[in-house]
Formats: structure tokens, sequence, C-alpha cells
């Protein structure tokens, strides 16, 4: 069936990349009438255009019929494996790596939070009182390129330590090689560094903005700035509008995935 395509969408060729990934993990009825693009294609317009899911364009599949299989590629596996679209986003970072004649795991990664306002419609929250900010907190920690290894979303109460931390235990495989870890001020102590050596086995280097010997370092420090910039461009993360935090981490997957495709 054609239909109508939207800035938001991506090409049939960049899918194609992921397409065996994620037409491998189920085949259902639903799909005789529905392309498995199409369906990939309306949740990207949900993201981009902040849009509800019964307020998708009659172009695509019904709401139902989306909903449904976003649910499955954002499942997380058994044992806590990775979701399907986790896969689908390492999938996509490493052979990157490589391209640059980097290897496929990063030695090096930028760590940072984002506080976010919530909606009526989130359900968990917390109050970041440094940042004035009644809701969540991502975090996220970038290779030099600019690359996503590693994401998580907290409550914003969780400071910015502490979510770092459950972020660096949760992605073992994405972060296993990383030798040093750069920060900003806000993760300054003798007890981060320690966690992070036992968890890692990494350093920890902080860039102060007013140590001006550091100004490299502190110039990587703003790749992650530029991160957080391109999640903006995606309307539905301006605000966290979703129920749960593991949504809420998924969608932030997604917009990452989608700035992949689109770029490489």
């Amino acid at each position: 069936m054609s239909r109508k395509q939207y800035p938001s969408a991506i090409s049939c060729e960049q899918f194609e990349q992921i397409r065996p990934l994620l037409e491998g993990s189920r085949k259902t009825a639903a799909l005789r009438k529905w392309d498995w693009y199409d369906i990939f294609c309306a949740i990207l317009y949900l993201l981009k255009n902040a849009a509800t899911w019964r307020a998708l364009s009659g172009d695509f599949p019904a709401p139902s019929t989306v909903r449904y299989h976003f649910d499955h590629w954002k499942k997380v596996g058994e044992e806590g494996t990775d979701s399907l679209l986790e896969q689908a986003l390492k999938n996509q970072v490493a052979p990157e790596r490589e391209n640059n004649g980097r290897p496929r795991s990063t030695r090096f990664c930028i760590v940072d939070a984002q506080s976010v306002k919530n909606t009526d419609t989130a359900r968990h929250k917390g109050y970041d009182a440094g940042k004035k900010v009644s809701g969540i907190k991502r975090h996220i920690a970038m290779d030099a390129r600019g690359l996503p290894h590693a994401i998580a979303v907290t409550t914003a109460d969780v400071n910015d330590m502490n979510g770092a931390l459950l972020m660096l235990l949760q992605n073992d495989d994405g972060l296993s090689e990383v030798r040093k870890v750069l920060v900003d001020g806000g993760y300054t102590g003798e007890r981060f560094e320690n966690m992070v050596r036992q968890i890692r086995g990494a350093q920890v280097e902080v860039a102060q903005r007013h140590a001006l010997h550091k100004f490299a370092f502190i110039r990587k420090s703003w790749i992650v700035e530029r991160s957080f910039a391109w999640l903006e461009k995606c309307r539905r993360l301006w605000k966290n509008c979703e129920r749960k935090l593991h949504t809420s981490e998924q969608f932030i997957v997604l917009a990452f995935l989608s700035l992949l495709l689109k770029r490489y």
C-alpha cells in the first residue's frame, strides 16, 4: 500500500539495515497488509511530531497495530538482555567505529545528564532541586565521535553521580573496554571515582571550566551536549509523557537509531 512520505521517515534502503533483526523476531498475520517499514515509520512519526497514539496519520497502520509492535521491539529480553531497538542501535554504532578505523568498543566515553519535565501522563517523577525540574533525568555515555554507548533514565531526584553509576552497571557489554570517563564538575568526588574504578576499571577525568590547560577536554565534553540537542529535535522528547521510565529510555534509543540510519 502506497502512502505519503513524511520528513520523520527513513528510506527503505536505510530500513533494510535493521529489517532482518526486527523481522526475524516475530511474524504475524497483521503484516499481510502492512510492511515492517510502515510500522517503523509510524513510530518515527510519533517520535518526531509528539503525536499521541490515537493521533497517528491515517496513512499508517492502525494505532493498536503500531503500539503492539513497538511494545514488542522495546521489550527487554530474558535475563535482562537488550531490547530489539537497543540491539539495532548497537549494530549501527560498532560498524561505524570500524569504518573510521577505530575498534568496535570504545576506551573513552563522555558522561552527562539532562533533567526533563514531566507531563500529566507520566507516572514516575522526582524533583531535581539544582535545576528546579520535576520529572525524569536522562543519563548518556558517548564516545569522542558522539556515538551513544549507554543510556539510562531515572527520576530527576537521582543525582548525576548515582545515575551514572547505575548506567555503568547496566551496560556492561557496551562499556566493557572503557578506561577513561570524562565528566564535568557535577561528578566530582572520591566516592564516584572509586566506584567507577570498581565497576569499569576506568579513570575519571573531570573537566573544570576554569582549567584553561584542559581546554581540549572541555571541548570534547560538549559532544554530549550536542547529543542532547539532537534529541530535542524530536518533539516527543521535549518533555517526558511516558508512563514508564523504560519506555522513555526506548524512545531515546529510537531517536539515536533514526539519526544514525539517516546519517550513515
